[in-house]
């Protein structure tokens, strides 16, 4: 498979209240067979989750967590040669998942659990530090960023940044998010895109995840199932700005715009000839 500038991340959620799945993937044998897909689409790491993040949401215990993503993950390591993604913010999960196979940490709470940081310091996997104001339940409730939202996220991110590697977590295994649509207005979220490479310039390898969120959605009265034509544009407006990574749910259809856009790069660099 061709490598690209900017990877693939398939989403594999094992939830009954996702918000766009809505629980379509949601018993361990359709999770199984839907990771095994993303991967044969094209998908450079998968990232599971057994909790949903969507606004407004309730947490689920660790034990309920455990038995939605531990099998999901122990069978698709045997059968797919791709890095797994965990998708949590607790602990006991991350530490588990890592046991069964998961090699990646993404926690949307950007790893301020001292017991998620040490999770991460002891076993050296590489993690996803995503920018979130509040929890998933609250983070909708009137967001603001009185200097601005650009200006805020990075500043969170150099201090969380600097605290993490000081925990003992390596810098070249630090990949962060600045969270798009968690607790963030429609306004934030455009200026966030319009700013990639002010994180970029942090010297972290960047993940997106904006794939088919209402940001896009309360713009054009669309639920999320129409939303696949705007999360390709502003993915593909991503990859131009050498976003590193994009976190998805149509898999084929971003290798497909990705491959395409390697190939509109790479012609920016041949020098043109004079005769």
């Amino acid at each position: 498979m061709q490598n690209l500038k900017t990877q693939i991340m398939g989403v594999l959620n094992v939830t009954p209240d996702s918000f766009y799945d809505q629980g379509q993937h949601y018993s361990h044998e359709i999770a199984i067979a839907r990771g095994i897909k993303l991967y044969n689409d094209g998908a450079d790491i998968l990232d599971i989750g057994g909790e949903s993040t969507r606004p407004f949401a309730s947490e689920v215990s660790a034990e309920e967590e455990l038995e939605r993503v531990l099998p999901v993950i122990e069978a698709l390591k045997k059968q797919i040669p791709i890095p797994i993604s965990i998708d949590t913010m607790k602990a006991e999960v991350a530490q588990a998942a890592i046991d069964a196979g998961a090699s990646i940490v993404n926690d949307v709470s950007g790893f301020r659990d001292p017991a998620m940081v040490k999770v991460a310091s002891d076993t050296g996997v590489r993690i996803c530090v995503m920018h979130m104001k509040g929890k998933p339940k609250t983070m909708q409730e009137n967001p603001a960023y009185p200097r601005g939202v650009v200006e805020e996220v990075i500043d969170w991110f150099r201090e969380t940044l600097e605290s993490l590697m000081q925990s003992g977590i390596k810098e070249n295994n630090i990949i962060i998010d600045p969270g798009i649509g968690f607790g963030k207005t429609v306004e934030d979220n455009y200026r966030i895109l319009h700013n990639l490479q002010k994180f970029k310039e942090l010297g972290f390898p960047v993940l997106l995840g904006l794939s088919r969120k209402s940001f896009m959605g309360k713009v054009l009265d669309k639920p999320p199932e129409e939303l696949l034509a705007p999360t390709i544009a502003l993915d593909a407006l991503a990859m131009r700005e050498n976003v590193d990574f994009i976190r998805v749910h149509d898999v084929e259809e971003h290798r497909n715009v990705a491959v395409i856009m390697d190939k509109y790069l790479s012609c920016e660099e041949i020098p043109i000839q004079h005769v």
